[in-house]
C-alpha cells in the first residue's frame, strides 16, 4: 500500500509539473503569435511603401 500511495504522489507531482509547463508555453505561443502578425503587417507595409500594391493576402474580395 505505501508503494502504491508513493507512486501515486510522483504521478500527482508530475502531473503539476507537466500543467505547469503547458501554461507557459501556452503564453509563449501566444506572444510570438502577436509578434509575427506584428512583423507581417511591419513587411506589408514595407513592400507597400517601396511602389508595391497592398499583397493579395491584404486585399479584401471584390464582394466586400
Amino acid at each position: 500500500m505505501d508503494r502504491a500511495e508513493e507512486e501515486l504522489a510522483h504521478l500527482v507531482r508530475t502531473v503539476e509539473e507537466l500543467s505547469d509547463i503547458v501554461a507557459r508555453q501556452t503564453l509563449e505561443i501566444e506572444r510570438l503569435g502577436r509578434k509575427v502578425g506584428l512583423l507581417m503587417e511591419r513587411e506589408a507595409e514595407r513592400e507597400y511603401s517601396s511602389g508595391g500594391q497592398i499583397p493579395l493576402a491584404d486585399q479584401k474580395p471584390p464582394h466586400w
